[in-house]
């Protein structure tokens, strides 16, 4: 242990990270920039095909940033598990989906871990960083690493730290970001610290591994039953006939007590609409039922549908039919100026209106093609808005010519509150959620 330390201390230590998506490769830059020697391990040919040439195809990532490292050596990548045999340091960022029974998939992270006990050697440190559920680093990563007789907290040093990433922040990023990390043993915590200490500015340790698996979920779960609260608030305004975001502004001055969430199409992205239903599913083995989880989720995944219906209703005061009705999507990103569509609402919207019968067409320039739950379509570049019987506002990019697309189009539905202000300069009507 002391000769881990000592490379730890002295940035000798090898350092693999497994997964080389959004999450695993900022934070190998980062291990990177402080010395270390890093080796990005991925599966995929065409991610090592891309860091081999220095070039990035993370956002968050620039390619100007990436590529001296890789010039130099530092930064390397391989879809080779030998090169675990050589690691001091293995951080495994792998993706952790849902099934189609909502169930969650762990095959990634039992995988990695397969692969790290195969080459698994005395003065090894480990550390799980992709998201899962509350039990997971102690009951499936720890006896794959102890199998061969090693001891965990003296042999192999096994850890678990929720990755914290928010793409698109220009604000908070890997180095900067406070990192929970738990570790299976007091000595485990010691090592892993350490090992952060060197690339992150600020760590948080907590008690064990399930309590930090625990922050991920509460961090995420939070935001979903709070989404999931504003999302049915919005339905009561509708039903009472008041302005949404006009509530929300005025609850949103309050100093105290409150803080302001905001309605929207419905949830997307890596951990929001994935997250929660890891703790649901855990309670549910012990019997216990996660009720504000579970009806955050049920509103939550219907918001697509209220759009969908939003922009029947504001058609049909047109005197028009949603049925061969022309109709453009504007933004497909789950969120605001990223270039990821996993789980976006704005495909869930477009299904539903291209089932009603309209002729539905995106534009989105940061998503130049979808390809997604058998909706496959290219983005329509520079729309003529007044061209469309209906513009729907799903994902409010920056690079979105609002003020354009009111003084233009027909007909608006907003679902991000997006042309706030606008409304005087407004060609047609403008529906909001």
């Amino acid at each position: 242990m002391t000769s881990l330390v000592d490379k730890i201390v002295h940035h000798d230590a090898e350092v693999v990270v497994m997964g080389i998506g959004y999450v695993g490769l900022p934070l190998a830059l980062e291990f990177a920039r402080a010395g270390f020697h890093v080796t990005g391990y991925d599966p995929s040919r065409e991610k090592v095909a891309e860091i081999t040439a220095g070039r990035s195809y993370v956002k968050d990532v620039p390619a100007a940033a990436l590529a001296p490292f890789v010039k130099e050596g530092r930064l390397t990548a391989t879809t080779d598990a030998a090169c675990l045999a050589q690691a001091d340091a293995v951080i495994v960022c792998v993706p952790t989906p849902l099934n189609k029974t909502k169930d969650p998939d762990v095959s990634h992270i039992l995988a990695a871990t397969d692969a790290i006990a195969a080459h698994l050697h005395a003065g090894m440190v480990v550390v799980l960083e992709s998201t899962t559920y509350p039990g997971t680093t102690r009951e499936i990563v720890a006896p794959k690493l102890t199998t061969g007789g090693l001891e965990l907290g003296k042999d192999v040093f096994l850890a678990f730290s929720p990755e914290r990433v928010d793409p698109g922040n220009a604000q908070w990023a890997t180095k900067n970001t406070p990192k929970v990390i738990g570790g299976t043993t007091p000595e485990c915590l010691r090592v892993a610290k350490l090992l952060y200490q060197q690339a992150i500015d600020r760590l948080v340790p907590v008690s064990s591994t399930d309590a930090a698996e625990m922050v991920k979920l509460l961090e995420n779960t939070f935001r979903a039953v709070n989404i999931g609260l504003v999302n049915e608030v919005a339905l009561m305004c509708e039903k009472l006939g008041l302005d949404t975001w006009e509530v929300i502004e005025a609850a949103g001055t309050k100093p105290f007590g409150f803080m302001p969430f905001y309605p929207g199409p419905g949830l997307g992205g890596h951990c929001i609409p994935i997250d929660p239903l890891y703790l649901s599913w855990k309670l549910r083995s012990l019997k216990y039922t996660a009720r504000f989880v579970e009806l955050a989720d049920e509103i939550n995944r219907g918001m697509p549908e209220v759009v969908a219906r939003l922009v029947a209703e504001a058609l049909n005061g047109q005197k028009k039919a949603v049925n061969g009705a022309r109709v453009l999507v504007l933004g497909v990103a789950y969120k605001r100026d990223v270039d990821d569509v996993r789980e976006s609402p704005a495909i869930d919207v477009m299904t539903l209106l291209l089932a009603r019968g309209a002729v539905v067409e995106y534009h989105d320039p940061h998503v130049p093609r979808v390809s997604e739950h058998g909706l496959e379509m290219a983005s329509t570049p520079e729309p003529d808005y007044g061209a469309y019987d209906c513009v729907v506002i799903v994902t409010d990019h920056r690079a979105l010519d609002i003020e354009r697309v009111v003084r233009e189009a027909k007909l608006v539905v907003d679902t991000r509150n997006a042309t706030r202000g606008l409304e005087s300069r407004a060609r047609g009507p403008i529906h909001k959620l």
